[in-house]
This record gives C-alpha cells, sequence and structure tokens, in this order.
C-alpha cells in the first residue's frame, strides 16, 4: 500500500485539509507571513528529523542544473503560494479558502497538457471541469 500513490495522495489531501483548519486557527492575532515563517521552520525542522531517521541525506553535488532550476522555481512558487493562502484564511472562512486554493487541481491539469505534453481523456476534462465548478459553488456567497 506505501507504494502505491494513491494511498500518498490521499494522505496528502487529509494533511492538506488540517493544514487550512490549524492555519485558520494560528494565524488568528498574527501577521501572515510572520504565520508562514514559523510554518516553514517547522517543516525544515521535521524535514531534518525524517532526512536524518531515514538516512537518506545526499550530497547537493550530483544535482543537475536544470533540477536546482526548477527546484528553485518549485520552492519560490510554494513560498508565494503560502503566503498568498495565509493572508486568505486571515481574512475569510477556511471552508471557502481551501477550495479555491484546490482550483490549483485544474491549473495543473492544463500545465500538464499544455507543458509536459500529458494526455487527458474526455472524462478526465469533465473531471477538472467540475473540481473547477465545485470550487466555485463552494466559495460563493
Amino acid at each position: 500500500m506505501v507504494e502505491n500513490w494513491t494511498f500518498w495522495a490521499i494522505l496528502s489531501a487529509v494533511f492538506a485539509a488540517l493544514t487550512a483548519i490549524f492555519g485558520k486557527v494560528g494565524v488568528t492575532g498574527i501577521g501572515a507571513d510572520f504565520a508562514v515563517f514559523i510554518r516553514t521552520v517547522v517543516i525544515l525542522a521535521a524535514l531534518a528529523l525524517i532526512l536524518t531517521a531515514r538516512q537518506e541525506w545526499q550530497g547537493i553535488g550530483g544535482i543537475s542544473v536544470k533540477s536546482w532550476v526548477f527546484l528553485i522555481l518549485s520552492g519560490l512558487a510554494t513560498g508565494i503560494s503560502w503566503v498568498c493562502y495565509y493572508r486568505a484564511l486571515q481574512l475569510g472562512d477556511a471552508s471557502r479558502v481551501a477550495p479555491v486554493d484546490k482550483l490549483s487541481v485544474v491549473l495543473v491539469a492544463v500545465f500538464g497538457v499544455l507543458f509536459l505534453g500529458e494526455k487527458l481523456s474526455g472524462t478526465n476534462w469533465t473531471g477538472v471541469a467540475l473540481i473547477g465548478l465545485g470550487a466555485i459553488l463552494v466559495a460563493w456567497r
């Protein structure tokens, strides 16, 4: 089961949901950017412990320039996303902010097709459209 991508994707969804709930409560009374900083420090510490426990530290010399560039871009995108997400949580209901944030699922499908050459069937596109429509309907006041 732990070698199955769906297992990890479901866990990701569960923890993403908890991220929204915990973040909404945690950002109360402090600046959103400082909340993201605290979250980031916790993530760094947790990952350092995981890497140490699993003995998975790697030398950075073997990482290609392409990997460096895209990992840096991914990190920047993640940081900007988190800053925007925590600002949104500070201003709105978690039950409305999280579904709009999940419009990223729709964008990943579109970007995957446009930039990575991935193929989606008509059924897949219907699902993508329903996800988008669902996010909009949940956020609608």
